[in-house]
């Protein structure tokens, strides 16, 4: 027998349900739309055990039917008009978890099965089985157990075999999302701390300056060169603060060929020359932020190199993905300063008094953009012909890079 019901409603009325005490056969309502079928069914339930309370040809003549008949199990036909069983299923284990719901049908198609049990059945059986199954279904029903059809069994295993490998995908999928997350967050955290420790030196020296000329300690005939250094350190300030801001967006991406960021780059100086495939090369970037790494690359390029000398920027497609790299015909990079190309700021060279003044923090500034969209920014290669410094979009692994 069924435990005593929690209380259900149906139309907003509270149904009590008997207790087991007093309710000694399991109660069953049919419900199926071939009234021959539905018949036979009735005849067949009508045992020690069990008793027919109701019968009804749709499910929402089931629906109506639960007030009154307070069945502890539904033998329920899944394919009906008005309202199938699955929907009927879903709506009555709504009303009443504590009703049990035994599917029945003609046809062995894997999607109903999975359909009705996901809805809330607690066994499957076919119309053709014999009346000994169906019977067993019932009584298993009642008791809490299911039971679905030696037919249907390899049919359901196979399907929930696979909806379980689905949701074992799913959720490494979501694993591996969250873990892309928590180290974009770990970045533009890092991103922040570099950010404030950055500004702090231009600041510094803006400052001094201002002091210096507030205080009318400096000499007159070096006023305007002051001015002039105050105004190019204010500029190079607000350069930086624009850069870092490309950094931190540089999560939001977006589908985008990156070969037309490069023409756009390119567009800046006559030197620089872009080689690309016919086709788009398309990647999830963010455009501000690939413009910045190429500006940062391009920028670091002509600053070693001569004026006669060009800068190429080259697109390719490796493993599937756009890889960019520019090259330049500098005078190369000396081995003491490879561990430090990358490093934010050069402190050992004063902030007003650097020959050249991209060097590092653009480099530094263009590594964190790329590694925020899950790329990366390398130094491929270097020597007295020049450097190649090479952006990996979607974060390739080159063999033997550099730094």
């Amino acid at each position: 027998m069924r435990r005593p019901a929690a209380p259900v409603t149906l139309d907003n009325m509270l149904v009590e349900r008997a207790p087991s005490s007093v309710r000694q056969r399991v109660r069953v309502l049919v419900v199926d739309d071939n009234t021959g079928f539905r018949d036979s069914l009735v005849s067949l339930l009508d045992t020690d055990e069990l008793v027919v309370v109701g019968q009804a040809s749709n499910g929402a003549q089931a629906l109506e039917l639960i007030e009154s008949t307070q069945p502890d199990v539904v033998l329920m036909d899944v394919r009906m008009p008005m309202m199938d069983g699955i929907e009927t299923t879903r709506r009555l284990k709504a009303l009443d978890p504590n009703i049990w719901i035994v599917a029945l049908t003609g046809l062995e198609d894997q999607r109903a099965v999975r359909d009705m049990l996901v809805a809330g059945a607690s066994g499957y059986v076919l119309k053709d089985s014999d009346g000994d199954e169906i019977l067993n279904a019932v009584r298993e029903a009642a008791t809490g157990n299911g039971v679905i059809s030696p037919q249907l069994t390899p049919a359901v295993v196979e399907e929930l075999t696979e909806a379980l490998e689905r949701e074992r995908r799913r959720t490494r999928q979501l694993e591996i999302a969250q873990e892309a997350l928590l180290e974009r967050a770990a970045r533009r955290h890092e991103l922040v701390s570099r950010l404030g420790h950055e500004l702090r030196t231009p600041v510094t020296v803006i400052l001094g300056m201002a002091q210096t000329l507030a205080n009318d300690t400096a000499p007159e005939e070096t006023r305007g060169e002051l001015l002039d250094r105050l105004v190019a350190r204010a500029g190079d300030l607000a350069r930086l603060v624009q850069r870092f801001e490309a950094a931190v967006e540089a999560g939001l991406t977006e589908w985008a060929d990156v070969t037309e960021v490069a023409h756009e780059v390119a567009m800046s100086d006559d030197r620089i020359h872009v080689e690309a495939p016919g086709t788009p090369a398309m990647a999830s970037i963010n455009r501000l932020a690939a413009s910045r790494i190429l500006e940062e690359l391009v920028e670091n390029a002509l600053a070693f190199s001569t004026v006669d000398r060009s800068v190429n920027v080259r697109v390719t497609i490796e493993d599937g993905s756009p890889v960019i790299r520019v090259i330049d015909e500098g005078s190369g990079i000396d081995a003491g300063s490879l561990l430090r190309i990358f490093a934010p700021l050069e402190q050992g060279e004063a902030l007003n008094a650097r020959t050249h003044q991209g060097m590092g923090l653009g480099l530094a500034i263009a590594r964190m953009s790329a590694r925020a969209m899950d790329g990366d920014v390398i130094l491929e290669s270097t020597g007295p012909e020049g450097s190649t410094f090479t952006w990996l979009v979607s974060g390739q692994r080159l063999s033997t890079p550099l730094t």
